[in-house]
């Protein structure tokens, strides 16, 4: 069995990825007339189209990413008689570049597709398709991409049918089997909720009995014990697809999956399925799970930090801010900042933070391995993470400004995770001071939160007006006219260095 590690991700997608297109729902289109000539049967080799890409070079492979239907009217084939064996070279450059399929246009370079490519399509494995005269290359590309729609579309409702039908299982007066049997129907195969001493404590549906004792190791893999854990992983045993998924709470429970089938929205189902068991198994709570339940209540009812303190048995925790990246202003569901909780070991989110954040409380790694503490917050797969340095309970408020100022570097410079760091020149000003400063410098660009993204933008990527253009999404005019507006407002030369260190210091500073 092959390494799990090296197959951790993250515990939940915000959305299942688009399914390929079958090859073989491509040739069954009559408006196409497209037709197999060589190659392993696409229906019988379940052949899928990720994508289409359109190429006359003769040796495509540097512009392949993998699993495309390459398109080409075989201008570069310029003998049509070519011997056998004479079109190897080309066609095993697409098999090593994980080309899905060759699509051969006929006319009006060839009147029919050439003897030497079918016959190197055939030795070589690869699925040769027939583009007829009247089928244009963009035709084909509109239908790949029309089945790809209807495909996600499908793939989204199927999911939002399994998440319905999982919060339903969780409500019922038996949840945990219910869940797991809902799960398991949902993905067709096999569900298992395992302890943290690894025991099986409830199971549903089926799978191999190989597949049984390849997923109790594979838990292993994400139970909390090692500080570098991730929060799922996946393997194989044979051809059942695993993964095991952390719950969340730091607590030892684990979630492990087995399926015969891989479909791309099963990864986000098993991650509702992981946010309502990490609910569920938090009945499973000791002492200090208790004592923050205990710290919460007097917080509520007027309770100073400080008070509850001891409650809190002395910890340190990191405030951390996110923000989800696949849409610009999207604001994250509760289950998507419940998954992310669950992912970084924590329960204590708010979903609605200031500018559509989440805000949560990840208890800090301690180096006495015998007081329980939390792992390392990493990256999260869809997410932006501005992490604050460890804090005790009275010194949230400040850390909670050190995340914010996190994540606005951590969009600024397009990284994933940023951590915030008193060193350089932040270290030896006050805090308050800093803040100040800030406040007086930006203030003619106060409230103009485009402005000071561009600016906070540009400064990071040194300047480079194309690269933040990208980073914006705007045209690298738009860009121009911005940074121009920034320096009348605050009648600053912006080609100066010193200029620059001084404004990306307030930048980082201000709130």
């Amino acid at each position: 069995m092959a390494d799990p590690s090296a197959h951790a991700a993250p515990a939940a997608p915000a959305a299942p990825p688009t399914p390929p297109v079958p090859l073989a729902a491509l040739l069954a289109r009559d408006d196409l007339g497209l037709r197999q000539i060589a190659g392993p049967d696409a229906r019988a080799s379940a052949t899928a189209v990720q994508w289409v890409h359109t190429s006359e070079m003769t040796d495509p492979y540097p512009y392949l990413l993998g699993g495309e239907l390459l398109l080409t009217a075989g201008v570069h084939i310029t003998d049509q008689a070519a011997p056998d064996g004479s079109l190897d070279g080309y066609v095993s450059r697409i098999v090593a570049a994980g080309g899905a399929a060759l699509g051969f246009g006929v006319a009006p370079v060839h009147d029919t597709v050439p003897h030497a490519l079918v016959d190197a399509c055939e030795r070589l494995g690869l699925p040769l398709v027939e583009v007829p005269p009247r089928t244009t290359f963009s035709g084909v590309a509109r239908a790949v991409w029309s089945l790809m729609a209807e495909a996600g579309h499908a793939e989204l409702r199927r999911v939002a049918q399994a998440q319905q039908g999982l919060a339903t299982a969780a409500a019922r007066p038996d949840p945990v089997p219910a869940v797991l049997r809902r799960l398991a129907a949902g993905l067709g195969g096999l569900a298992v909720l395992y302890g943290p001493d690894g025991a099986e404590l409830q199971a549903a549906g089926r799978a191999p009995d190989a597949a049984h004792e390849a997923l109790r190791e594979l838990t292993r893999v994400v139970r909390r014990g090692a500080p570098a854990a991730p929060a799922s992983a996946a393997d194989t045993a044979g051809d059942v697809h695993l993964a095991a998924y952390a719950l969340g709470g730091g607590r030892g429970f684990a979630l492990g999956t087995a399926t015969e089938r891989r479909e791309p929205g099963d990864h986000t189902i098993a991650g509702a399925a992981v946010v309502l068991l990490s609910l569920l198994t938090g009945e499973h709570q000791g002492a200090s799970e208790s004592s923050r339940s205990a710290a919460l209540v007097r917080l509520l009812l007027g309770a100073t930090a400080g008070d509850v303190a001891p409650l809190l048995g002395g910890e340190r925790w990191h405030v951390v801010h996110a923000r989800v990246t696949h849409a610009e202003g999207a604001q994250p569901t509760s289950l998507a900042a419940s998954a992310l909780a669950a992912a970084l070991g924590t329960a204590l989110v708010d979903p609605g933070g200031p500018g559509g954040a989440v805000r949560l409380l990840v208890p800090a790694a301690s180096a006495d391995t015998s007081v329980p503490a939390g792992r390392e917050v990493a990256p999260a797969d869809g997410w932006v993470l501005g992490v604050s340095a460890a804090a005790p309970p009275g010194g949230l408020a400040a850390a909670d400004a050190q995340a914010a100022r996190a994540l606005r570097r951590a969009e600024a410079t397009r990284r994933p995770l940023v951590r915030h760091h008193a060193n350089g020149i932040a270290a030896l000003v006050a805090p308050a001071e800093a803040d100040a400063h800030a406040r007086v410098l930006l203030a003619p660009l106060a409230g103009n939160e485009t402005l000071l993204l561009t600016l906070r933008t540009w400064l990071s990527l040194h300047g480079s007006w194309d690269r933040t253009a990208v980073a914006l999404a705007v045209h690298r005019n738009t860009v121009r006219q911005r940074i121009s507006r920034c320096a009348a407002l605050l009648e600053a030369d912006l080609d100066d260095p010193d200029v620059r260190m001084e404004l990306w210091f307030a930048l980082t500073r201000d709130s």
